[in-house]
């Protein structure tokens, strides 16, 4: 399989990459300047080149707040640029596949999100990613990829935040205790994206690991493996405000990505060991 990946330099792209390789295939991973989602001639002159089985779009304008200052750049990159990438794969007859968001439910509920429930996005990030899913469902055979809370080596992501409040000092972090979601480590995910392919999935598949925790607790499990003397206060989303909503309950539905891939979505615990031991070996050398 040749697979081109649109934001491959980012946390995801850099891990379907390495995974797509370790399986023995051919992979192209263009980084988001290359991948310019605005300019779709770009976009199909690679794949006219590279000539993919699959185009994987993990390209985004991922920064929640200043989506609601800059909502026009969100629609044409988040929005528009996932239409320009699934054009250029049914350019070139390729599979395509858009990872997307659990922003785009209101994050009103009480119990897990599945595909078929209404999305109402809350925030400007939230609607330029499901207008992104709607240009690439336009798209017969694409497959949509929801997911939540991601962490991992290669972006910004929370697990990396902490652990720097932690390296300046911070012994007492405020994270907010009233919303709840699902962590997701980047390589999980990844494998869960190639084997969704492999089997021919297509549509709308959520995908997040288990179990559910709210930030605070998801901080707690980051010092107990890293920094013990770290006190995490648990605050309120009031406590704390953000330009851009976020979701007081945003757990992703997954029984149709573990009927799909015949096992039990991972644990994010599993991965977060993972990416601290990783940490940890950077520190060495």
């Amino acid at each position: 399989m040749r697979w081109l990946v649109f934001g491959g330099e980012g946390l995801l792209g850099r891990a379907v990459a390495r995974a797509a390789r370790r399986r023995g295939d051919a992979v192209l991973a263009l980084g988001q300047e290359v991948a310019d989602l605005e300019r779709p001639e770009a976009l199909v002159a690679r794949a006219r080149e590279f000539r993919p089985g699959v185009i994987l779009n993990a390209a985004a304008f991922t920064r929640v707040d200043d989506c609601e200052r800059e909502e026009a750049l969100a629609m044409a990159v988040n929005g528009d640029g996932a239409g320009h990438a699934a054009a250029a794969a049914a350019a070139v007859g390729a599979r395509f596949v858009h990872v997307s968001t659990d922003y785009v439910f209101a994050g009103t509920a009480s119990t897990p999100y599945p595909e078929t429930a209404t999305a109402a996005p809350q925030t400007a990030y939230g609607r330029s990613k499901l207008a992104g899913e709607r240009q690439a469902l336009a798209h017969p055979g694409a497959l949509v990829v929801r997911t939540s809370w991601l962490f991992g080596a290669g972006g910004p992501n929370f697990v990396d935040t902490m652990l720097a409040l932690a390296a300046r000092g911070e012994r007492r972090i405020r994270v907010v205790a009233d919303q709840t979601g699902a962590p997701t480590y980047a390589p999980h995910l990844a494998a869960a994206i190639l084997d969704l392919v492999a089997r021919g999935a297509e549509g709308i598949v959520h995908y997040r690991d288990r179990e559910p925790v709210t930030w605070a607790g998801f901080a707690r499990a980051i010092f107990d493996e890293w920094l013990p003397a770290v006190e995490i206060v648990p605050v309120t989303t009031a406590e704390v405000p953000r330009p851009a909503r976020r979701p007081a309950y945003s757990v992703l539905d997954v029984s149709t990505a573990e009927a799909l891939l015949g096992r039990r979505v991972a644990l994010w615990h599993s991965g977060l060991v993972a990416h601290l031991n990783q940490h940890r070996a950077e520190r060495r050398h």
